[in-house]
């Protein structure tokens, strides 16, 4: 009788050799290859917001007290910004107090903004991303009586 070999019996050859079939990959090519990473999911929605980033700009309101009427020119420059302004005319002749809110009505015209009296000798003057709510007058009136 002859010798029994596991391997005939199952179809494969002595002779065969288990490395001929399969390659191992150069190691040139592995060291090129990098893991790929998932990314973490973002908690922030994600939005990713530099450090340097500028911030939103924030709505300002201006305070001024004019003592010459050429200071309404830094007044209007402020509601061209997009700032409102608080005007207090408690400073200045009667007269020039006039031309003031004269030139400061035709800025906000110009700029669709709003101007409204908050005071004896105090205007608000917004421009037209403002909205303004409410009446001080009838509010200070109802106190008073």
């Amino acid at each position: 009788m002859g010798k029994f070999s596991m391997s005939r019996f199952f179809g494969i050859d002595d002779d065969y050799d288990e490395t001929t079939d399969y390659q191992q990959p150069d190691d040139r090519e592995t060291s090129n290859q990098q893991p790929v990473e998932t990314p973490a999911p973002r908690r922030n929605g994600g939005k990713v917001v530099s450090i340097n980033a500028p911030r939103p700009s924030m709505n300002k309101i201006a305070l001024f007290e004019p003592r010459l009427y050429s200071d309404v020119q830094e007044i209007a420059s402020r509601l061209i910004k997009d700032q409102a302004v608080i005007v207090n005319l408690g400073h200045i002749e009667k007269g020039q107090a006039r031309r003031i809110i004269d030139f400061l009505t035709g800025t906000v015209f110009a700029i669709e903004g709003d101007i409204e009296r908050v005071g004896d000798q105090i205007f608000l003057c917004t421009p037209r991303n403002f909205e303004i709510k409410g009446d001080i007058s009838a509010n200070l009136n109802d106190k008073l009586n």
